[in-house]
């Protein structure tokens, strides 16, 4: 047995948040190589459009859609156009992330919402929604959640990101909780970033064999 056949995602149906470029775009790649389709959520619709024709290329079935995940009450109307294409969602990567540079003293409010907000809310809000239409009724599903090496330790290296360590120690006890909470459902949910895996409870490590 090759590679390909022991992670074959044939069939299966992939949402990636800010997949428009860097690692959502290599992960929608990733996926789409295995077999999956590919559904890529960004704010600018030419950054999408130029993402589909790069995939499109690889012969990869994709589907853009434009949106601002920090505004919530967008988060249905995205989960119900890749249903309304596909059907369901299989496999959701919540990519999308932002990060603000300030010393903690002087970081603005508004900077701070900024990056819970996408780091944070709107990974739960649409790990819901996709949740509640999709994984739960059927009783399966992978979640996967971009974090940091930041989210487990803070740096005293001059880095002033208090926001973006603090939203992604969030997101590794967020995933912690979602897998204890949905492993009755078979759902899987990690939580990874370039150089680490990160597990919650009730997965099983199986490099995404069984998905």
């Amino acid at each position: 047995m090759n590679v390909k056949d022991l992670f074959d995602l044939s069939g299966k149906t992939a949402l990636i948040t800010g997949g428009s470029r860097g690692l959502g775009l290599q992960i929608a790649e990733a996926l789409g190589e295995l077999g999956a389709k590919v559904a890529i959520t960004a704010r600018k619709q030419g950054e999408l459009d130029e993402a589909a024709a790069r995939l499109s290329n690889q012969g990869i079935e994709t589907l853009t859609i434009a949106g601002d995940l920090s505004k919530y009450d967008t988060i249905p109307g995205i989960v119900e156009q890749v249903l309304a294409r596909w059907g369901t969602v299989d496999i959701l990567v919540n990519n999308a992330g932002t990060t603000w540079g300030a010393p903690a003293e002087e970081h603005p409010q508004e900077a701070w919402h900024k990056v819970m907000n996408l780091n944070v809310n709107a990974m739960f809000f649409l790990s819901q929604e996709v949740g509640r239409r999709c994984m739960i009724p059927r009783r399966k599903g992978k979640i996967i959640n971009m974090s940091s090496v930041a989210g487990l330790r803070a740096h005293a290296s001059g880095m002033t990101t208090i926001a973006y360590t603090t939203s992604k120690a969030a997101v590794l006890h967020f995933t912690r909780a979602l897998a204890a909470e949905w492993g009755k459902y078979e759902i899987n949910v990690n939580a990874s970033e370039a150089s680490r895996h990160v597990t919650g409870q009730y997965i099983a490590v199986d490099g995404g064999a069984s998905l």
